[in-house]
């Protein structure tokens, strides 16, 4: 089933309804800011939950959690547009939603805070509308001919085998990523679907390997990597564990973001800075954890981390506040420099380094200090805004989505339908979709796992595991 045009003009009038509110209520910012806060959740209802939610004719909505409608959606416009109540709240004067600080006064900010909240429900608009436009009946042309447990077992080793071997190449580091995000993807479908199917053997292998993984990242220092990989094995549970999900998963989320800011920052302070044995590390850190008198420690570090870092509403008032008025719109800058970030260095030794190059307009804005070691690289909506304001960013999120589900439409389409080509295969290949990046970093993933993909599928059709369907 396709929608009509009309359909989907229809469909873009009524969730930009929030937005048009917002903007005719500008003068009283406060009002505003939670009329688009809010309209991001009707966008969630609208797309995913009322009666004029689209789904694919052959699956119903439940099936089809880890396609982009749903799970890029409520993840990436989740981080950038909904994390931003916690900036707002501490803004007004509310910790927690608990105890008032002073008297609130509207001021400058506050103006600025409902108008990047603003752009970023228009971004939301573009995404869902870019998903929409590119949402369509699939006809496979290819069909596996081995059963996907023992497929993705070899898919599976194969990959951890080469990200092993990968370790002593740097100048293939990209294409490690690749393949760790694939074979997170084939262990976590694995390790789910041998409860589902109830096979003990399955679930001890694959439950071992995911725990070391998961045990791996929690020493790492890394927030974003564990946060990835649980909400993988969440969504890819969710369509046979609906309760167990929503009874156990959703607490767990909720206990994670509570301590890992804190287990995080002592992590870095010990193995990075101090150099000790991860064992003692683990130790510390889960008695400090553990430790009732330090519960303000880890709250006050919690709510920094949700206000300044989960939460990117901060910086992005800061590009408001540059651009156009101190600095210039950027133009094709960013997507000039994110083209010439696909050229390998071994064609040009003479690359500008990518990192350092996103950096830049963070450290031009104000965004981040100069002499900070932080890495605070910008966010699609944040660098289609730098680009040439608001009318950019609805363009740019409507590509992002139609790129997207395109990508998704052509992985079930090669790969032999849903379960291999769009839970493991666009999962795993485009993985930064579903947050976001920098345009110089997301093009160059995109590009980059658009090529890994096709390589994989012309390898699994050379070995006749992919054949294609013969038209009646």
């Amino acid at each position: 089933m396709s929608l009509t045009s009309s359909t989907k003009i229809q469909n873009l009038f009524t969730i930009a309804i929030p937005w048009l509110i917002s903007l005719a209520l500008a003068h009283h910012p406060v009002l505003s800011y939670l009329i688009a806060f809010s309209g991001s959740w009707f966008i969630f209802y609208y797309t995913l939950f009322s009666p004029w939610k689209y789904t694919n004719s052959n699956q119903t909505q439940v099936l089809q959690v880890m396609r982009p409608i749903v799970l890029i959606q409520l993840i990436f416009a989740g981080f950038m547009c909904c994390t931003s109540i916690f900036y707002f709240a501490d803004h007004i004067g509310y910790k927690y939603l608990e105890s008032v600080k002073g008297n609130f006064i509207i001021s400058p900010q506050t103006f600025i805070i409902a108008k990047s909240q603003q752009i970023a429900l228009l971004g939301h608009i573009g995404l869902v509308t870019g998903i929409q436009y590119q949402t369509k009946t699939l006809f496979q042309k290819y069909q596996c001919t081995m059963q996907l447990t023992p497929l993705l077992i070899r898919l599976y080793f194969i990959s951890f085998l080469c990200t092993l071997v990968l370790d002593h190449y740097p100048s293939f580091l990209q294409i490690k990523y690749y393949l760790l995000h694939l074979s997170a993807c084939c262990l976590s479908y694995l390790f789910i679907s041998g409860f589902f199917h109830r096979r003990p053997f399955q679930i001890t292998l694959a439950g071992a390997a995911l725990s070391l993984q998961l045990l791996s990242e929690t020493l790492s220092g890394y927030k974003e990597s564990l946060l990835v990989n649980l909400l993988l094995i969440g969504f890819i549970s969710f369509p046979y564990f609906r309760k167990t999900v929503l009874i156990f998963f959703l607490p767990l989320l909720y206990l994670l973001l509570y301590t890992l800011p804190t287990l995080s920052l002592m992590i870095r302070t010990s193995s990075w800075n101090n150099h000790k044995p991860s064992k003692d590390v683990r130790r510390e850190a889960f008695e400090f954890l553990l430790s009732g008198s330090e519960g303000a420690k880890i709250s006050d570090n919690n709510w920094n981390f949700l206000t300044y870092r989960f939460s990117e509403t901060d910086m992005f008032c800061q590009y408001i506040k540059s651009v156009p008025d101190q600095q210039p719109y950027y133009g094709f800058e960013i997507l000039r420099n994110s083209f010439y970030a696909l050229i390998p260095r071994t064609f040009w030794s003479q690359k500008p380094n990518t990192e350092k190059v996103s950096m830049e307009r963070v450290y031009t804005c104000g965004a981040v200090n100069r002499l900070s070691a932080a890495s605070a690289k910008t966010r699609p909506v944040t660098d289609a805004y730098l680009s040439g304001g608001t009318l950019i960013v609805f363009v740019a999120m409507f590509l992002y989505g139609l790129i997207a589900q395109w990508l998704c439409n052509k992985a079930e389409n090669i790969f032999g339908g849903y379960p291999l080509g769009c839970i493991i295969i666009f999962n795993g290949f485009f993985q930064p979709l579903w947050r976001g990046n920098n345009w110089e970093f997301l093009i160059n993933n995109i590009t980059y796992g658009f090529f890994m993909m096709l390589l994989l599928f012309h390898l699994l059709k050379h070995f006749q595991i992919l054949q294609k369907i013969k038209p009646c």
